[in-house]
Parts: C-alpha cells; structure tokens; sequence
C-alpha cells in the first residue's frame, strides 16, 4: 500500500449533532469512553498499510488539532509521509463552503508533493473498523476509474439515511446512485468512501471547481457516471455512520454488547486514539458498576448501570448513572440520578438533583453547563 495515499475530509454538517458539536467538529466528537469519530477511520487506513494521511478541516478544528497533534498515537510521526492537518486558506461562514472539493482545491501543491499515485477518500462520521486492501485490490483488477464502498443494509436503522442509494449492474459497475432515496433492507447504501488515481482526482477538482461546483459525489462522480468507469465494493464488519444525537446514543450503547465491542475494536486490526497517562478507575467500597464501560480516571462511589463513562468522570455516594453517555471529566453529585442522558465534557449534575429523558430522546446537557 505504499502508493496510496488516505485523505479524510472533516464533515462540514454539524448541525444535527449539536449540542455536542457546538464547540468542536463532527471528527472530534467523542465515542466510546475515550475515542474520537476520526479515530475509527484514521486507525483503519494505518492498519491497511496506509502511512501518508491528510485531514482537511474546515471549522472548529481546534480540538481535533489538539486530539491528532503529530499523528505519533498511529504511528504518523514520520520524516516521509506521516499525517497533515490541512485547515482551509479561507475563514467560511455556514452559508459559504460548498463541498469537500472546495477544501482540497486550495491545497493543490500537497497533492501534488504526494509521491503516491493511488487515494483513498473519506468522511470522518463513520465507527467502523475496515480493512482498504480487498477495495484497493478490487480497484486495480476491475480496471476502475472510481471505486464507491456500500454497505448492504441489514436493518431498518437510520444509519445511512441519506447516503443514498447504490443501483449495479454486471461485475458491481455502477448504474446509477439515487441520493435523494434511503436505502431499504437489502439494497446497498453508498458510504462516503472512494478509492481513485490521484491524477483522476486532481481533473475532478480542476472540472467542477472550474464549473462552480464542490460536491464530490453529486458534482464530481454521478456528474461523470456516463464518462467514466464507477464501480461498487462491499464494506464488511459493523459500520454505521453518525449523523444524529440518536443515533450517537444508539451506536454507544451497542458497545455494551460484548460482540460489537470486539467486532469494531480488535476486528481486522486496533483502533488508536490519542494516548493519556491517568491512573486507574478507583471504585469505592460502595461503588456498583453492572453492564458498564468506564475509561482511565474516573472515581466511582455510587451506581453505574448500562452506561459509557469517559475519562476522569467523577460519581459520588448515593449517585445513580443509569443508561447514559458521560463524557470527560463530568461530575455527579451525591444522591443524583442521571438516566437515558448525554452529559457533554465537564458537565455537572448537582447533589439530590434528575436529569432524565427517554430511550429514544435522550437528553443532553452542555459542555461545563450545570443542573
């Protein structure tokens, strides 16, 4: 895989995410106890043998910075190759960015530097665990000009509600892609990952830009549908693409499922994320934890029940957490109750205080905010 190159490009749709992406980007959200969105992807493309990564950003990027910082955690720190954090040359306003093409149109010379003749593209919503070779192999043999990675939809979730809809047709050539349509059960759901030559990508940029167009499915492949060869490959193993709060409370909760746990974190290679030296969780005398995830640091005194908690989360004597997703640092208060709850970074649940929503609406509270 030493000529292929990955490019993740940093989803500019935070909107449905929010509160949780009021003060980050959508690769910086936090999943799992202690990783972020982009580290599903990013850990993939380096267990595939990928080493040259870009990371164009275009808002907000701040705390995605911090988390990457030299790339060291994956293996990224490199005098070749190695990870590049790619902000955009212009400061957009909502209204003004456009597309992922826009973003790689001002960064022409880093494509040019690269050495690599093959791509690898990316959104950074996706918890995934995947394994690019079988698609980079299938790429070349199929003689493809473009390579789109579907997964075949399985169950009436939301996961990949508009992705749109991948129609083939003989040896997994693309006939048309309807993204105006949800995948139903059975049919193939096009994922935001494509595998092309470098030098195809570069015209695709030149074409559309020149055009005034940025959107690199809409504009850049299904406007070349009938020009170029565009094939589909199957991405195997859990995957689910994270474009709602409910299903980001959804996708957290599957982790207490010791299959999925280790389906999507040890299945076909590691996930990395940025490493922290904090001491063990301490756990009390009278401290209850059941069914639970709980990172490095946290100080449990009460009751964990069928929870995620992040590192450094704090849960005092009588607490009760109970079906909740509690991010860094977080406190709750002695004889609190937290349940079907989202608690943001260094969030605060008082002393004798609820705050309760429901398992298909959970509730969340805001980053350092109080109740």
């Amino acid at each position: 895989m030493k000529d292929v190159m990955g490019v993740i490009y940093v989803n500019d749709d935070d909107e449905a995410l929010q509160p949780l992406t009021k003060d980050r980007c959508v690769a910086s959200v936090p999943f799992g106890g202690r990783y972020r969105l982009i580290d599903f992807i990013l850990s993939s493309m380096v267990n595939t043998g990928i080493f040259n990564v870009s990371v164009f950003t275009v808002r907000k990027y701040r705390s995605l910075m911090d988390h990457l910082e030299t790339g060291k955690s994956w293996d990224l720190n490199r005098k070749q190759d190695g990870l590049f954090i790619l902000p955009p040359q212009t400061h957009y306003h909502s209204s003004e960015f456009q597309g992922a093409l826009q973003s790689f149109n001002q960064h022409l010379d880093y494509f040019h530097r690269c050495r690599q003749e093959y791509v690898v593209i990316s959104g950074s919503n996706l918890v995934c665990n995947l394994d690019f070779a079988p698609a980079v192999s299938f790429h070349r043999e199929s003689d493809a000009d473009i390579t789109i990675l579907y997964k075949e939809v399985e169950h009436p979730e939301p996961d990949f509600a508009g992705c749109g809809k991948i129609i083939t047709g003989e040896g997994e050539r693309v006939q048309e892609i309807i993204t105006a349509s949800n995948p139903a059960r059975g049919e193939k759901a096009a994922l935001c990952i494509y595998v092309m030559r470098k030098a195809l990508l570069l015209d695709l940029i030149q074409q559309c830009t020149e055009a005034g167009k940025f959107h690199l499915l809409g504009d850049g492949i299904i406007g070349n549908l009938q020009n170029l060869k565009v094939c589909a490959f199957p991405a195997e193993g859990f995957l689910s693409m994270i474009h709602s709060i409910g299903l980001f409370y959804r996708r957290n909760m599957d982790l207490l499922q010791p299959s999925i746990w280790g389906e999507l974190f040890f299945q076909p290679g590691l996930i990395y994320t940025k490493v922290k030296d904090e001491p063990p969780t301490r756990y009390t005398e009278n401290a209850v934890v059941q069914n639970s995830i709980l990172a490095n640091g946290c100080i449990i005194e009460g009751r964990v029940e069928n929870s995620v908690l992040f590192r450094g989360v704090r849960v005092h004597k009588g607490a009760h957490v109970k079906d909740s997703i509690v991010l860094q640092r977080s406190v709750i208060g002695e004889n609190a109750r937290v349940e079907y709850a989202i608690l943001d970074k260094e969030a605060y649940v008082s002393a004798h205080k609820t705050f309760r929503g429901e398992e298909r609406k959970p509730v969340v509270l805001e980053k350092r905010k109080t109740v």
